[in-house]
């Protein structure tokens, strides 16, 4: 089958989340994240290629299995469940390894989807550190949802010991480590710490995150912009494009493949 390419995937190989106070939560992907981007470009053409650390089935968030994450319609949801089941790179992940290893000149963009799990392992993934220097060096649309752009910390040459200050709130250790990131100084937007509490609250049983991901781009050097509680935003600075929350889905999407179609129409002119 003739695509216009093939688009990098990144979910995460985590499925359980320290909280602040060592309590362990179950978490994964939100469905609606991973599939209407994904499906989206799938429908402008592309080929979508999932990968993860260790090249394993991530674990969907089954607080995201609703019908209220797709407008209230229980086929929009039945549709994405039935994507991410029988569409062939779904299917079949792969490792981030694997990807790099058969070449990244062959994908026209990566996207992360959020839920926790980019928070635990993906921002500090050596593999996805790889990727995405090499997407940024190319100017490939690389997008990234909700918690998903917490992603992007993992192109710093200390993305581990970026993670571990934050965990230990030695936010001048922080700054050290993110010394040298690609993407300080871009606009960006992530999971507001005001949603963030609304989810402590409400689903963590008043337990806390071990760090805000707001707070962690703006040490880095992000340009961090937010929107209201769950108001859909999408922030494209050059080839980064990031979307705040769960209702950002089809506004991520939609700004994704127009990315995509103009990278692959200006290479095609080279």
């Amino acid at each position: 089958m003739n695509t216009k390419g093939k688009i990098l995937v990144v979910g995460s190989s985590a499925d359980m989340f320290e909280l602040k106070d060592g309590r362990k939560e179950p978490m994964g992907y939100y469905l609606n994240e991973l599939a209407i981007p994904s499906q989206a470009a799938v429908d402008a053409g592309y080929e979508v290629v999932l990968a993860t650390p260790n090249g394993k089935q991530p674990a969907v968030d089954q607080h995201s299995v609703v019908a209220d994450h797709f407008g209230g319609s229980e086929e929009a949801l039945q549709k994405a469940l039935d994507f991410v089941a029988t569409n062939a790179g779904m299917r079949n992940p792969r490792s981030i390894r694997s990807v790099i290893d058969e070449g990244l000149d062959n994908y026209a963009g990566v996207f992360v989807p959020g839920g926790h799990p980019p928070m635990v392992d993906l921002m500090q993934d050596p593999d996805l550190g790889e990727v995405l220097r090499h997407f940024h060096a190319t100017s490939k649309p690389t997008a990234l949802l909700c918690h998903g752009p917490i992603a992007v910390t993992a192109a710093m040459p200390k993305a581990r010991e970026f993670r571990q200050a934050l965990v230990n709130d030695d936010m001048a250790a922080a700054r050290r480590a993110a010394e040298g990131w690609q993407y300080a100084g871009y606009r960006m937007t992530i999971f507001s710490n005001d949603e963030e509490q609304y989810v402590e609250e409400n689903i963590m049983g008043g337990s806390k995150v071990p760090f805000y991901v707001v707070t962690a781009l703006e040490i880095a050097g992000g340009k961090v912009e937010t929107k209201g509680v769950f108001e859909a935003y999408v922030v494209e600075d050059r080839e980064l494009i990031t979307g705040q929350n769960p209702p950002s889905d089809h506004g991520i999407a939609d700004v994704f493949v127009k990315a995509l179609d103009r990278h692959v129409a200006a290479k095609a002119a080279r």
